[in-house]
Formats: structure tokens, sequence, C-alpha cells
């Protein structure tokens, strides 16, 4: 494939075990980091149309495949696509910019954006996937996406227009969120960095923060996040169905299943993507042996089996 001349930089079998959370997966064919959505534009406009095109965050809920990924693989960063700006009452951000830091931003301006606090990634991949916890979803704030198109254009979408659902949307096939605008309610300054401070000591007892995962491994079949409220149901969660099939702490290769919170798959000891998947199959293969539920992958799987 020729390259169009673009002004960000290209790469060819770029490794992305370097890139993703569990540290497993193996080259991109094509790595683009564009330096502004003009040379996104460009880039996408002049690509050959039978290119497959996979945007990559910060490679977290995520596992690549051992035999890596045939396609190209667009990576947003630097200030072009990390920016988080007051527009009037909404807060824009860049696709690139990380959750955790537009939560904090947030909390300065007085905004309540708190429950991006503890979720991985950037705000590109929480938008496409409908990031949530604490009873909190972006479609709860969500006012506009923009996303540039396979085909090289710029569109701009109304929250309503993309469809988001439990851990899903609308996004067309090929395209790349440049920036998400969001309406979150006003609070007290003081009481959104308590509040983000609990959060983090609640995510740090309970969930494997320090190990290499990628995040919840299943949705939960209840179709909702854990709201961390004294009354939250149990019952149609994943970690407990994972629980009642006795899979909390099961091993396989190198890849094992938390201890601290079962619906999370960890990279112990030098793991391959395949020990991973395999382990996660196994485990929905105990659950539904167990209880009859069939769970659904959370953890986006991607690439080629070596």
């Amino acid at each position: 494939m020729d390259f169009p001349p673009v002004k960000g930089n290209i790469s060819l079998n770029r490794g992305l075990n370097e890139l993703t959370w569990l540290r497993v997966g193996g080259p991109a064919r094509i790595f683009f980091q564009p330096r502004d959505k003009f040379d996104l534009k460009y880039f996408l406009s002049s690509c050959p149309c039978d290119q497959p095109i996979f945007p990559f965050g910060v490679g977290s809920n995520l596992i690549v495949r051992d035999g890596g990924l045939n396609a190209v693989v667009i990576k947003l960063g630097g200030a072009s696509f990390n920016y988080i700006e007051k527009r009037g009452k909404f807060l824009a951000c860049g696709a690139g910019a990380l959750d955790s830091r537009v939560a904090i931003r947030a909390a300065e301006l007085g905004l309540d954006l708190s429950f991006l606090r503890t979720i991985p990634g950037t705000i590109g991949g929480a938008v496409s996937m409908n990031a949530g916890c604490y009873g909190s979803y972006i479609k709860d704030v969500l006012v506009e996406v923009t996303l540039v198109t396979r085909d090289g254009l710029e569109m701009r979408l109304d929250a309503s227009e993309i469809k988001l659902g439990y851990r899903f949307s609308c996004i067309p096939e090929g395209a790349v969120i440049t920036e998400a605008v969001f309406d979150a309610p006003s609070r007290d300054v003081g009481y959104l960095k308590n509040k983000m401070k609990n959060q983090l000591e609640t995510r740090n007892k309970t969930q494997p923060a320090t190990e290499r995962t990628a995040g919840s491994t299943f949705k939960n079949p209840s179709g909702f996040s854990s709201t961390g409220r004294p009354d939250d149901l149990n019952e149609m969660k994943a970690w407990k169905l994972i629980d009642e099939a006795g899979m909390r702490g099961f091993k396989l290769g190198g890849a094992k299943v938390s201890e601290k919170h079962s619906n999370f798959l960890i990279n112990q000891k030098n793991a391959t993507a395949f020990d991973l998947e395999e382990l996660g199959n196994l485990m929905r293969k105990k659950v539904l042996q167990k209880s009859g539920i069939e769970l659904q992958w959370e953890i986006l799987r991607v690439g080629i089996k070596k």
C-alpha cells in the first residue's frame, strides 16, 4: 500500500503488546497517529476502501490476538485530540482525552462527570461503548459527537442518532470519533473531589487495580452496571455468576481469574492473548453449565489467532 503524504506518523508492523493494558497482542499491519483532524480526514479519504480501520485508545478493555491486526490502527493523541474545554455550559472533549482526566477537569469546573474517574480508557472508547458505572452512563450526559467517516468526511451527530444502549452504540463502521460534548450537572467542587476520592478507594478495595487487566471481562446479564450503593442487586451480575460456577482464582497458562473480583482477567505471568481468551471462554462455558446464562464479552477481542 502506498501511503498518502500525511503530517502524522505511520509505521508498519507496530507491536501492540506494549500498548494494551493486558500487555498481549501481535502487531498492527499499519499504525497511524494523525497530527490533527485535517490529517485524519485526508488519510481516511485517501486510504483504499478495502482497508479495515480500527480506532485505538489506550488499549484498555481490549484483547489483541497474538497474530496481530490486519488493519489500519489509528491512535489519536496530542493536543489536537486530548483537549478538555468549557464551551458555554457544555464540556467539549477530544476523543483522545483520558476518562479519568475528564472527570478531574470537570470537577474543577463544578461539573459532575465523576463516574468517569474510575473508568479506564479514552473518551472515544467511552462514547462508542456507552461506558458507565455507579448508575451513570455516557448516554445520560452526551449532547453530540463529532466523527470522521471512513471516506474522510466530518460529521456531527446528536446523541440520539448513535442510539446508545448498555455497552452499545451505532457508530458508523470505520468511522473515528474525534470529539464529544457533554452537558453535565453542576455540583460543588469540594463535593465532587470527595466523591471521586471515595470512588477510587472503593475501586482499589474491590478490584485488581494494580494488576495487568483490562477492566470488566463480561457484561452484566442484568443489563446495567453496578451502582455502588448498599441496596445494589447482585443476582444478575457477571461476577456473582462466575463465583457460583467456581471460577474465582482459576488459572490457564499465564492467565488468571482475579481472586479480588472474579469479572476481571489478569495477565499474571507472561500470558498470551490466547491464554486470556481461552480462559474467558471457559468461564462462559462453566457459567452456562451452572446457571443456564450465557455471558457476553465486554472486552473487545480483535485480530488473528496464532
